[in-house]
């Protein structure tokens, strides 16, 4: 992590206008051009390819997303939106320069609708943006906000669905093994013609978007054929399996190797070339991986929804005001319940408790090993990202991430009885 230390904080001006890419739009192609030549990608459209300006819409499994982006949409007038922290990581010059629009994760802001809306009207670009707003976390369809169908109707455009696979599994958040030689393919399909903006209500967009972003990267890789051979493919498996289903005990799971272990009860089960886990001895309770996190996620929803869900810890802090570099805080700590998610910081000499009410947050960035420093927790407030590494905890962040979707809905049910 880069920290910075000057005494004066600039806080990032997201008002700043996009820039369509040119010149540096030439050299990022080229890039991913010679990273695809070790992989095949299979590009499949339905229907006419995309021509500019419109708005695509891409699931995301892994930074090779892009490689896919670059050769499934022919035009180098690609604007689209990315996080902070990776302007952070390759500096403001760079990602505006190759057409990014800079965002805080997971908070509303006007001014990005209106670079949008610059990007297509002024530049005449296509704009591209990850709905899911974060690597999958188990390379199954993350959580797509309502205001999709909403931003379609804003922007008047046509939009276009990339449904991309084999990206996900071939470098997967939680290990990245970074298994350069696996095929990945995606279909690429206009769900949304010019013609029909004016003609389809926003959830009738919403129900065409969650159709075309259906995808499971596991099934794929068991259907395909292609093979995990990576000997260390089940390391730290444990970050989203972190509930035994044999014992029921939580964050006791290990993945070391090609083996994930509870230890609590012992029970060991083998992750297979092919993705699927097989138990040692004994019964497999669940041989596909998103079934397992699927039942983790119900283990949740009953909690959250009996309002009996309590996490809370202390925790490192630290604000990544700019794409200058984190500033480190003082510890603080974290509380969530069924209703609320408070942090307890001290930000610039200022103590503050940071609250969330349930239908605050839709969602929670997270990150694991975040620069090899630690599991990381990303939350954005008004002008700043505050950034939480959970200390003494481990494998807390999945099962944050989803509680607070749960609390989300748990929430909206409680203000709709109102």
């Amino acid at each position: 992590m880069r920290i910075q230390k000057k005494k004066t904080i600039k806080r990032y001006d997201f008002k700043t206008k996009p820039i369509r890419p040119i010149l540096l739009m030439w050299l990022v192609k080229l890039l991913a051009w010679i990273m695809r030549l070790q992989r095949k990608v299979k590009i499949t459209y339905v229907g006419k390819k995309p021509t500019s300006p419109r708005l695509v819409l891409a699931n995301h499994g892994a930074f090779n997303d892009f490689y896919i982006l670059y050769k499934a949409i022919p035009t180098f007038n690609i604007n689209y939106v990315v996080a902070i922290d990776a302007f952070n990581d390759f500096s403001n010059f760079l990602m505006r320069n190759v057409g990014a629009i800079c965002k805080r994760k997971f908070i509303f802001d006007l001014s990005l609708m209106k670079n949008l809306k610059h990007a297509i009207n002024n530049l005449k670009d296509t704009v591209v943006i990850y709905p899911e707003a974060r690597y999958s976390l188990d390379g199954t369809t993350s959580y797509l906000p309502e205001s999709l169908g909403k931003l379609v109707k804003y922007l008047g455009v046509p939009l276009t669905v990339i449904n991309a696979k084999g990206n996900y599994v071939s470098d997967p958040q939680w290990n990245k093994y970074k298994q350069d030689r696996m095929p990945m393919e995606a279909t690429v399909t206009e769900i949304v013609s010019a013609e029909e903006i004016s003609t389809l209500s926003a959830s009738e967009i919403n129900e065409r978007i969650k159709k075309a972003f259906v995808y499971d990267d596991w099934q794929w890789l068991k259907e395909s054929g292609t093979k995990l051979t990576y000997k260390n493919r089940a390391y730290n498996l444990n970050a989203i399996l972190y509930q035994c289903p044999h014992c029921k005990k939580e964050f006791e799971m290990q993945g070391e190797g090609t083996i994930l272990t509870c230890n609590a009860c012992k029970k060991q089960w083998e992750m297979l070339e092919t993705g699927e886990l097989k138990a040692i001895d004994g019964e497999t309770e669940f041989s596909h991986i998103p079934d397992w996190f699927k039942w983790q996620k119900q283990n949740i929803h009953e909690e959250v929804f009996s309002g009996k869900y309590n996490m809370e810890f202390d925790a490192e802090v630290f604000t990544l005001p700019n794409c200058t570099g984190f500033v480190k805080q003082p510890n603080g700590k974290f509380k969530q319940t069924s209703t609320t998610t408070s942090l307890f910081v001290n930000l610039y000499g200022e103590d503050r408790t940071i609250s969330f009410e349930g239908t605050e947050l839709e969602s929670v960035h997270i990150e694991y090993n975040y620069k090899n420093y630690g599991d990381m927790l990303d939350f954005s407030i008004r002008d700043d990202s505050v950034w939480l590494m959970p200390l003494n905890r481990k494998d807390v962040i999945t099962k944050i991430s989803l509680a607070t979707e749960e609390i989300r809905d748990y929430c909206k049910r409680l203000r709709d009885k109102e």
